[in-house]
């Protein structure tokens, strides 16, 4: 009817909005991934010791940060002095 034409209602309405949707969600994983990816360079990572550092100054940081005490501190700066 109409010559063919059913005012956009047909395939083509379709195929439009799952690309429209496509691209929103494509949009949105990119940013995601980009503040992902931008954190992760800044700030300390606490997934393990930075390269460089030996034993006694990791201890010394943790020691630093209260994450032991002193008894702890100079068994273990013992420890890894013997």
């Amino acid at each position: 009817m109409w010559g063919g034409y059913d005012y956009g209602w047909g395939w083509g309405m379709g195929f439009g909005m799952i690309s429209m949707v496509l691209f929103w969600v494509l949009v949105i994983v990119g940013i995601v991934v980009l503040v992902r990816w931008t954190a992760a360079g800044t700030g300390t990572s606490s997934a393990g010791p930075t390269p460089g550092k030996n034993a006694l100054d990791i201890l010394k940081e943790r020691y630093a940060r209260s994450e032991i005490g002193r008894e702890e501190f100079e068994q273990k700066k013992r420890d890894i002095e013997a």
